[in-house]
């Protein structure tokens, strides 16, 4: 975890809505406000904080470092298979996601991969155990 919590940069958060009551939003904004460089990937055209909204992952033209996932657990195979395929470090999947055969593919390829685990309270928790 705490491999990826240090390499992060360039961020996609696939499933970032726009919807400010959605945790996918929450955690996103908060990635944005810690000077994460975030893509939001969303089928919604737009923007959130002053970001481009992507409709897919194919459409960012700047090296991704970490995928963060909020979508069904089925998506992350495909997800994981991507991610090889552009080259990205990290995978995450946030909390209640899991997903054994995409973590299998992500590890296999030398992904660090993390499942069922948020985000952003593992880089508050992070955060201030570094600040000690």
């Amino acid at each position: 975890m705490q491999n990826i919590l240090n390499s992060m940069k360039n961020i996609a958060v696939v499933g970032f809505s726009s919807n400010d009551t959605k945790a996918s939003n929450h955690v996103g904004c908060y990635l944005i406000d810690m000077g994460f460089n975030v893509f939001p990937i969303y089928p919604k055209s737009g923007e959130i904080k002053g970001r481009k909204i992507y409709q897919s992952i194919d459409e960012i033209s700047e090296k991704i470092d970490t995928i963060v996932m909020f979508r069904k657990a089925e998506f992350a195979t495909e997800l994981a298979k991507k991610a090889i395929n552009l080259g990205v470090k990290n995978l995450w999947l946030q909390l209640g996601i899991v997903n054994d055969e995409a973590k299998q593919i992500a590890q296999n390829a030398g992904l660090n991969f993390i499942q069922d685990a948020c985000i952003m309270i593992e880089h508050k928790r992070f955060k201030n155990d570094k600040s000690k």
